[in-house]
C-alpha cells in the first residue's frame, strides 16, 4: 500500500479573484507580530532607546522595505541572474514568486543602518 501525500496548494484563498498565497500570509503575520514585539521592546525605558510613535512607524517602514526589496534583489542576484539579465522586467513580477532570506536579511540590515543614520541627526 503506497502512502499518498497530496501537495498543499500555494494559494490559501482568493480575494476578489486575486489569489492570496500562504507565503504572503506568512510575511504579513511576521510583520504584524514583529511590529508589536518591537513596540513592546522599545517601550521599556531601561534599554536607552527612546523612539516616538512616528519614529517607530518610520523604522518599521524601513524594515518592511528592506525585507521586500532585499529579498527580491537577493533572489535575482543569487539564484537566477542570467534569466533576469535576459528578461529585466521579470524582476518586478513578484507575483511569480522569488524571495531570498539572506537578501531580506541584508536588506533589513541596510534599512536599519539607514534609519539609524537619519535618526541620529
Amino acid at each position: 500500500m503506497a502512502i499518498v501525500i497530496n501537495p498543499v496548494s500555494p494559494v490559501a484563498f482568493s480575494f476578489f479573484g486575486l489569489p492570496v498565497r500562504w507565503y504572503a500570509l506568512a510575511y504579513i503575520a511576521g510583520f504584524v507580530i514583529g511590529y508589536f514585539l518591537l513596540r513592546s521592546f522599545l517601550r521599556k525605558s531601561e534599554n536607552g532607546i527612546n523612539l516616538s510613535k512616528k519614529e517607530l512607524d518610520d523604522l518599521f517602514t524601513y524594515i518592511i522595505l528592506g525585507v521586500i526589496l532585499g529579498g527580491r534583489l537577493g533572489y535575482v542576484l543569487f539564484y537566477n541572474l542570467g534569466f533576469f539579465l535576459a528578461h529585466p522586467l521579470e524582476i518586478f513580477a513578484v507575483w511569480h514568486g522569488g524571495m531570498s532570506f539572506h537578501g531580506g536579511l541584508l536588506g533589513v540590515i541596510a534599512a536599519t543602518f539607514l534609519f539609524a543614520k537619519s535618526w541620529a541627526r
